[in-house]
């Protein structure tokens, strides 16, 4: 019961990232790992915090509005599509290869967190674009296919690595890009975690207090959205981040035995 109550409250601080900055997976993760298989994990952290997408999008659903439909059906398409190929890719993924990748894509995502800020000031310096040219359209749907399947795949930072990707493809500033990546991630993440329902891949013991922990968590992040001050949370994803990244390199490549989790 008492690690039912934690995992509750992570999703609430998990969610709460999710809506003010991204990367609470970086801490629902890691903690899921500690006592049950990494596959499981990820399809179980990915379900306690979907709920908080729905709740980020509809608070910034004016913003959303003034990027062309054209532009976001072309993003969502693929968005949808890398979802459901990356979540397939690991349920059919046995166990030891995914553990291989786990160190290396919690440091990408945790690197890409610590980035997150310098990519926000060169966003800011931007000008605003109307949407997607011609000329973009097909490398535009390929990065979002990339980033969609990694999404599916492992959901951990795949916020910042979406927000990248957007400000990359001229999507405007951090106050366009935010509701494009929370529309796009909740619709991939939403995807795979259907594949994960039906394969059977989701420890709902933990999941079910997760998934209102996760949507206690998006309430109040869209609450007290620029209140209060993200930069404590942002350290505390930092720290979470690179720890457990460590911790898997060790597990990993310096122990005996590879195998992370277990019941």
């Amino acid at each position: 019961m008492e690690t039912h109550i934690l995992f509750f409250f992570a999703a609430i601080l998990a969610g709460a990232i999710n809506s003010l900055a991204g990367g609470g997976g970086l801490i629902t993760f890691p903690l899921l790992a500690l006592v049950i298989p990494p596959v499981a994990a990820d399809a179980t952290s990915g379900l306690g915090l979907l709920l908080a997408y729905p709740t980020a999008v509809w608070r910034t659903r004016r913003k959303l509005a003034e990027i062309p439909r054209r532009s976001v059906w072309i993003l969502l398409v693929p968005s949808v599509l890398g979802g459901l190929v990356g979540a397939l890719l690991l349920v059919w993924t046995n166990e030891r290869n995914f553990t291989f990748f786990v160190p290396w894509l919690i440091l990408a995502g945790t690197v890409l967190f610590v980035l997150e800020p310098r990519l926000a000031r060169g966003r800011n310096a931007t000008s605003r674009s109307r949407g997607l040219t011609p000329k973009i359209i097909p490398i535009a749907a390929l990065v979002t296919l990339a980033v969609a399947v990694y999404g599916g795949y492992f959901g951990a930072g795949i916020g910042i690595l979406m927000i990248s990707a957007l400000s990359l493809l001229g999507m405007g500033g951090v106050d366009r890009v935010v509701p494009l990546k929370n529309l796009l991630t909740g619709c991939l993440r939403g995807v795979a975690i259907l594949v994960f329902v039906v394969e059977g891949a989701i420890n709902w013991g933990y999941g079910v207090p997760m998934v209102l922990g996760g949507l206690v968590g998006g309430y109040v992040g869209g609450m007290v959205s620029g209140r209060i001050d993200d930069r404590i949370l942002r350290g505390m994803v930092i720290v979470i981040g690179f720890g457990v990244a460590a911790y898997y390199f060790w597990n990993v490549y310096g122990a005996a035995v590879t195998r992370i989790g277990g019941e």
